[in-house]
């Protein structure tokens, strides 16, 4: 290489003795030159300082031309620059081959290639004290617009310099390459995939019709073919993957690497990023998952699932209405449908939620819910769309993500969506729309990708017809209604009841006695499954060593409400799984009460007896009263 450049040195009519040229040009038409290559200048500088303080103290200089050898800005030791300007190595002066003769410059423009001169390899005598380490400068199209230099004392002269600058220039290629793409497709890939986001990747673009643009260096080496070929191809030819299944990947999947093949047969691990009229409609900056992780977490997540309930499979337990609501729901996962979920607190709402979310293909996200009610309206705001530091009295340092952005390539769900203000509720359309969310203090819109899934317990059209609700929200929303029915209308309810106590009897079996769950029947459940599931849970703590939950061990206020019940007319209608009678609160062969007593005192006379008859066995008789030991003692207590 040096000697083919020393022959055009020859051949330009440069004398080897000839001394350098210290003719500089004026400010003015640097300031041209400067300007002709703003977004190189731009980019370069602060790359070029960063590369300055890993060579500093070592009599050397950082130097940036343009494609024509002009020297457009240096930074270097003070000690070194008195020397480089007995040279011409200042700002205004040209390197090119032909006025400098073989310099690492130079000859990197000629040749179109990353190259290092060293002492006298250089044509031109006064500059046999330098050694230069050049790396040309490519934008997206492969043309040369610039060379990033470092030379220094050739008695200094370290081997690594070389690697630093070929890396430099290309941090300052891929920055120009992202910059240079306002519109289409933009696609990293490397075949190893730790290597994508780093300065190894392969950078290629497309329009947004899939048509090829530019690829950077990384890229043509990769894919083995030369520029001119690449501009006959396309996504699909060269990747093997269509633009419709590229924004169907990240529209309906959570966003994680792509598996793609090469023309050659290579097989490379890709993220993209899709950008139509300069705005990022999809990809954004994803978060990367190496395929070994991921499949370990997937493995790690379904061991977990496997032990709470959580599959839609799990929940189908028998009831028609509930069997016919996950039918609709297993046709609709993953085709980026919103889903409403309707139903009375306390009816599983939440649990379906995390049950779509646990089948649908976005798993492997987050799954992020939010009780619309729970939060104050004056800071629901923020807490759904985050918020910049300092953008309200309180506000937390370095600002907050935001639940939405939290649940960016999984699934946000929305609890009692009807209890969300008026003002938000236009906020929440327009991020449902745009796919972006602008933080409380912010001017920057940042794309997010969630599946999305509402739940109320009020009517939302009745709320739209008194203007509590908006109408567009409503619609965006309910692409899929399904409807949770309450317990008391369950058909299922043995099954649900043993269900929830194998999920939660720490090892233990647990069984219910049948007066017990003929009671339990009978009940209309007001607070639906989250009052069964605590009920269960502390007589499952109260009971013996037979693990049977009885009468004691039920809650005085759970006793209290079936009294009220008994007593009320007309009674409760059986439910159709209803089977066995209720144990009455009173004998059918209750004595009467005295002339001028009350119903407490045959209430207490009845315990009396009870207790005698069971030879004074509290728990029996608690049995055959239908109340509870404490209720007895309570009783008892209350005659002395």
């Amino acid at each position: 290489m040096v000697e083919k450049s020393h022959e055009r040195s020859a051949s330009y009519g440069l004398d080897a003795k000839d001394n350098p040229d210290f003719c500089p040009m004026n400010h003015a038409d640097l300031t041209v030159v400067i300007e002709q290559n703003r977004l190189l200048h731009a980019y370069a500088l602060p790359v070029m300082e960063n590369l300055y303080e890993q060579i500093v103290n070592t009599n050397n200089m950082v130097i940036l031309t343009d494609a024509q050898g002009v020297i457009m800005h240096t930074l270097g030791d003070d000690d070194f620059l008195e020397k480089a300007n007995r040279v011409a190595l200042t700002r205004g002066v040209t390197w090119s081959e032909q006025r400098r003769g073989t310099n690492a410059i130079g000859t990197a423009i000629a040749d179109a290639t990353p190259t290092l001169v060293h002492a006298d390899e250089h044509y031109l005598r006064a500059n046999h004290i330098l050694t230069c380490s050049a790396a040309p400068i490519f934008n997206p199209s492969g043309k040369v617009i610039g060379v990033l230099d470092v030379t220094g004392d050739c008695n200094s002269f370290h081997r690594h310099t070389m690697a630093l600058v070929r890396m430099s220039a290309q941090m300052i290629e891929n920055q120009l390459f992202a910059a240079s793409c306002e519109d289409g497709i933009t696609l990293h890939f490397h075949t190893r995939p730790e290597f994508i986001g780093t300065l190894m990747e392969g950078i290629v673009t497309f329009t947004p019709g899939g048509r090829f643009m530019a690829a950077n260096r990384s890229a043509m080496f990769q894919i083995g073919l030369p520029p001119q070929a690449l501009f006959t191809h396309t996504l699909n030819s060269l990747f093997g993957m269509g633009v419709s299944a590229l924004y169907d990947h990240y529209r309906t999947a959570a966003p994680q690497v792509l598996q793609m093949c090469l023309p050659s047969g290579v097989k490379i691990y890709a993220r993209a990023s899709i950008r139509l009229s300069n705005k990022l409609v999809a990809g954004a900056e994803l978060a990367f998952v190496p395929p070994a992780n991921a499949q370990a977490q997937h493995s790690a997540r379904q061991d977990a699932d496997s032990q709470r309930l959580s599959s839609l499979r799990y929940l189908n337990t028998g009831d028609p209405q509930v069997a016919a609501v996950i039918g609709k729901l297993t046709k609709v996962i993953g085709r980026d449908i919103p889903i409403l979920i309707n139903g009375e607190t306390g009816t599983g709402k939440e649990l379906l939620a995390q049950a779509i979310h646990n089948d649908s293909p976005r798993a492997g996200g987050p799954f992020v819910a939010v009780n619309c009610a729970s939060i104050p309206e004056t800071l629901i705001e923020s807490e759904l769309f985050g918020y910049e530091d300092g953008a309200f009295t309180g506000a937390r340092k370095k600002g907050s993500v935001g639940k939405i952005l939290h649940a960016n390539g999984g699934t946000l769900f929305l609890d009692e969506i009807g209890d969300m203000p008026l003002n938000l509720q236009a906020r929440l359309l327009r991020v449902l729309q745009e796919r972006m969310v602008t933080p409380l203090g912010s001017a920057k819109s940042i794309p997010v990708n969630v599946s999305l899934i509402c739940a109320t317990h009020r009517n939302l059209r009745d709320m739209i017809s008194r203007g509590e609700f908006r109408e567009d929200l409503y619609y965006r929303l309910n692409g899929l209604v399904v409807k949770l029915p309450p317990v008391r209308e369950r058909t299922d309810f043995e099954t649900v009841v043993a269900k929830l106590l194998a999920a939660e009897n720490g090892g233990r079996r647990f069984t219910i006695a049948p007066d017990v769950m003929a009671l339990f029947l009978r009940y209309n459940w007001p607070g639906n499954f989250r009052q069964l599931t605590n009920l269960l849970r502390t007589a499952m703590v109260m009971t013996d060593e037979d693990n049977e939950i009885r009468m004691e061990h039920l809650p005085e206020d759970f006793l209290d409400d079936m009294r009220q019940m008994a007593a009320s007319a007309p009674a409760e209608p059986t439910p159709p799984a209803a089977t066995t009678a209720l144990p009455a609160f009173a004998p059918a062969a209750a004595p009467a009460a005295m002339p001028g007593g009350t119903l407490e005192d045959a209430e207490l006379m009845l315990i009396q007896r009870t207790l005698q008859s069971h030879g004074g066995n509290v728990s029996a008789a608690a049995r055959v009263l239908g109340i509870s030991r404490n209720t007895i003692y309570r009783k008892l207590q209350g005659q002395q």
